[in-house]
């Protein structure tokens, strides 16, 4: 199996519970010196707020970059679960970015920021998101250990 980079992206409980429901297409980001998502690419998800929990995943489809006009028009049509509630997140960002959202997944047993803290003292959720490398503790401690409740990964 082709190894994706993964990264953890935390993302508001609405628009999370829309994306597991199947109701949002794209996720939006705005790009300040930020890296890329990759095309393939595996989004964990934390969901913030209330929340506060490493949710699911889903695979990253196509990747539209540019400034948030062009991102904007390129995704704010009926079908894509984009309102008008998001243009004002990326509106006065030099680039946005538009990560297309393929095959979202809910993990059997969410993990909570308190038990990711008792497993790793001090531990903060992105702010946006980052990438996340095998041998990361995050990784090792949880999402491992929640991709192998779907896929069977040691």
């Amino acid at each position: 199996m082709e190894e994706y980079p993964i990264y953890l992206m935390s993302i508001r409980p609405q628009y999370a519970r829309a994306i597991f429901a199947g109701r949002k297409k794209f996720e939006l980001r705005k790009l300040a010196g930020a890296r890329v998502v990759e095309e393939g690419a595996v989004i964990v998800v934390y969901s913030s707020g209330k929340v506060k929990s490493i949710v699911g995943e889903f695979r990253a489809g196509r990747i539209i970059v540019g400034t948030p006009e062009r991102v904007w028009a390129s995704v704010r049509r009926p079908g894509t679960g984009i309102g008008d509630d998001a243009w004002p997140y990326v509106r006065g960002a030099k680039r946005a970015m538009a990560i297309e959202v393929v095959d979202p997944v809910l993990y059997p047993s969410p993990v909570a920021l308190e038990e990711i803290r008792r497993l790793i003292p001090g531990w903060m959720p992105p702010f946006s998101y980052r990438r996340i490398n095998k041998g990361d503790r995050i990784y090792e401690l949880v999402i491992r250990r929640l991709r192998a409740s779907l896929y069977g990964e040691a």
